[in-house]
């Protein structure tokens, strides 16, 4: 908690500081209270006392009751403030690491739980700045200080608030050692249940086809089960502190008059009558103490009452401060370099220099010793089957990952020694899955730096026409400006891929790179699109990855991978001469007279 305390600018240090020293004026003055009260009651003790001279303590009372509660108010007001505008950077500077996360960092923690953490746990530390300043200050100094207030008074008195403040301390100690360690496991399983459900609406179509909502149902209900016991187990333990509580402070407060009764009692009236008025006046202001004391010995019960309130979010919000570190405090594996390279004067060239990667340094190699020399406009296509690492590979391009050994060069430059955002100028990038983002198809188009931004309509109209998507987005009544629903879901996956394809092109990278990404269309699409794209550019080096010969077969350069390593290079009619491997694909799927005729 106190390492994401640090990172308060100064301004809401002042703050912070400004509220302390309001709380510490705030309980002077609920503390100077009492002492108008111990003059109301010996006034009202006192022969003779007029009205007039009880108004004037108990309107010294009533100012001073006021000017605490506009304490509170004000204070209140600044620890609002001060927690929005410390969690509105906090989330901001959550969104900025996440952002910057590769898919390795993304996949530690997985998006549900990031999700949580930037929503759910910052609303808990929000919560605890809140109640910290108003409660957690205001606890320890009017405790500490009521009780030097009462210190003196009387040995009885003092050892009675003692035992009380004892049983508080044990109090406190057992719902640490019980609560505590299960809040974690409360934030772990809020994580898991969230990623059910997740999993849950989006597989919605696949859950229903199969009649699995019973199956979904027994996994969330197992996992909300869970999670709403160890709630239960936590909150019957804090319910338990507001009647011990009470019963404490009852009796602390009997035990006061108790004892105050027998101080009373122990005065003896004298039989000589000069010496009564003394012992009277004793016995008054045995009196006048014994209330003045219950009123403070009720301050220390409550300084401590709003320490123990603070554990009632303080276990959970510690759990949070913790999870938001993680995020905060673990680096990107890719980064910029601290010396930027300069690129040759070729442009669109890529070579592979025995590159091996593995995802952790522990586990096996995903892709070993893979070389190939890919040349301005040339199309370099990548087959194999599932899992062999066709798209690892070209991850490792734009730098979603990092190689392990070996390099790769664009332009003559090691990608590490790139700029990220000057290698990403370089690269268009088609993923497997099409990814729209809510908006505009325009807005979808137009998002980002590339190397010619800004982009005009006849750019985009451009781009649409080369992905064979212009005759579907003209068919919409508002165009370019028509509406985008998150993840693109008013849209076929055709459709949202030949957007997804429009949207590079825009862009007029250096490298296309193609994952998978003509598999959602139709071949005749495919044709007409890989058609148009080899006339118009030229210029492009393309890297596609495929499932179906068909979509490579016309690729200058073909590179065959099983299980990550390269087992076959060449031109599609030199492969289907001699690669076991190729044969067995390309047989797969098409007969030998269309594979002798593909170009």
């Amino acid at each position: 908690m106190f390492k994401l305390l640090k990172r308060m600018i100064a301004k809401e240090l002042v703050m912070a500081v400004l509220s302390v020293v309001l709380v510490a004026f705030g309980v002077y003055l609920d503390l100077k209270t009492p002492e108008y009260m111990s003059e109301i009651t010996v006034l009202l003790q006192t022969p003779g006392t007029t009205t007039k001279e009880m108004l004037d303590p108990g309107f010294k009372m009533i100012g001073l009751s006021l000017a605490s509660f506009t304490m509170s108010v004000i204070v209140g007001l600044i620890a609002s403030r001060l927690a929005a505008s410390f969690i509105t950077r906090l989330r901001s500077d959550i969104y900025d690491s996440v952002m910057a996360y590769s898919q390795a960092e993304i996949k530690k923690f997985s998006i549900p739980s990031l999700l949580m953490r930037t929503t759910n746990d910052l609303t808990q530390i929000q919560l605890i700045i809140v109640m910290g300043l108003q409660v957690v200050t205001k606890g320890p100094i009017m405790a500490i200080w009521a009780a030097t207030k009462i210190a003196g008074k009387s040995g009885e008195w003092l050892f009675a608030t003692l035992v009380a403040v004892a049983v508080m301390l044990i109090l406190l100690t057992v719902l640490l050692t019980l609560a505590f360690p299960k809040q974690r496991i409360i934030q772990q399983m809020t994580d898991r249940l969230n990623s059910i459900t997740r999993e849950s609406l989006t597989g919605i179509r696949v859950v229903r086809a199969y009649n699995a909502e019973g199956y979904q149902d027994e996994k969330f209900n197992e996992v909300n089960t869970s999670l709403t016991n160890l709630n239960l187990f936590v909150s019957r333990l804090m319910v338990l502190m507001n009647p011990v509580m009470t019963v404490i402070s009852g009796g602390l407060t009997l035990s006061i008059y108790w004892i105050g009764a027998h101080l009373i009692n122990d005065v003896k009236l004298p039989r000589d009558m000069t010496l009564l008025p003394a012992a009277f006046q004793d016995r008054v202001t045995i009196f006048s103490n014994m209330v003045v004391f219950s009123s403070y010995a009720m301050q220390v019960v409550m300084g401590f009452m709003m320490m123990v309130a603070i554990f009632f979010v303080l276990p959970r919000s510690m759990v949070s401060a913790g999870r938001i570190n993680e995020v905060l405090e673990l680096g990107s594996t890719i980064s910029n370099p601290k010396t930027v390279g300069q690129a040759h004067a070729t442009r669109g060239q890529i070579e592979f220099k025995d590159v091996t990667f593995r995802y952790s340094e522990q586990s096996d190699a995903v892709i070993e010793h893979v070389s190939f020399n890919a040349q301005a406009g040339q199309t370099v296509a990548f087959i194999g089957s599932t899992g062999s690492g066709k798209s690892t590979l070209i991850n490792l391009i734009p730098r979603l990952y990092d190689v392990s050994e070996g390099a790769i060069l664009v332009d003559g430059q090691d990608v590490r020694h790139y700029e990220l955002k000057e290698l990403h100028k370089k690269v268009g990038y088609i993923p497997q899955k099409a990814v729209l983002f809510s908006g505009t198809i325009r807005s979808n188009m137009v998002m980002g730096e590339s190397n010619e931004t800004p982009l005009s309509d006849q750019d985009l109209w451009k781009a649409l026409d080369l992905a064979q998507a212009r005759e579907f987005v003209e068919a919409t009544s508002q165009g370019l400006d028509e509406h985008v629903a998150q993840g693109g879901s008013n849209f076929s996956g055709g459709q949202k891929q030949r957007l997804a394809i429009a949207r590079a092109l825009a862009r007029k990278p250096e490298i296309l790179i193609f994952d998978d990404s003509f598999s959602a269309l139709d071949y005749k699409t495919d044709k007409l699109l890989r058609k148009r794209l080899k006339e118009e550019t030229a210029d492009m080096t393309k890297l596609i990855v495929a499932q179906r010969i068909s979509t490579i077969m016309d690729a200058d350069q073909i590179v065959v991978l099983d299980d990550g390593v390269v087992v076959g290079q060449g031109t599609h009619k030199e492969l289907l001469a001699d690669n076991a491997v190729y044969q067995e694909i390309a047989y797969s799927q098409l007969s030998k007279e269309e594979l002798g005729n593909g170009k």
